[in-house]
């Protein structure tokens, strides 16, 4: 099991997931392994993804998809 404090580097998403769900992405905020896999991983279909379980990346929450609020 991943302690809080252990990041794991995804050579496929080019992220970093910092404990057992927050995702660093090279721009924006952070998110989770859910909103990882919807936006990314399940597109990418790369063995090396670490991320490749949709179970445990977890279900996808409204503030997971982009705002459609534009100025």
């Amino acid at each position: 099991m991943m302690s809080e404090n252990q990041q794991e580097d995804c050579p496929v998403c080019l992220v970093k997931i910092v404990g057992r769900d927050k995702v660093l992405f090279s721009s924006g905020p952070p998110g989770t392994r859910a909103k990882l896999w919807d936006h990314v991983c399940q597109y990418a279909q790369k063995p090396d993804c670490i991320n490749q379980d949709p179970d445990a990346a977890g279900k996808v929450k409204p503030e997971d998809y982009y705002s459609s609020d534009f100025p």
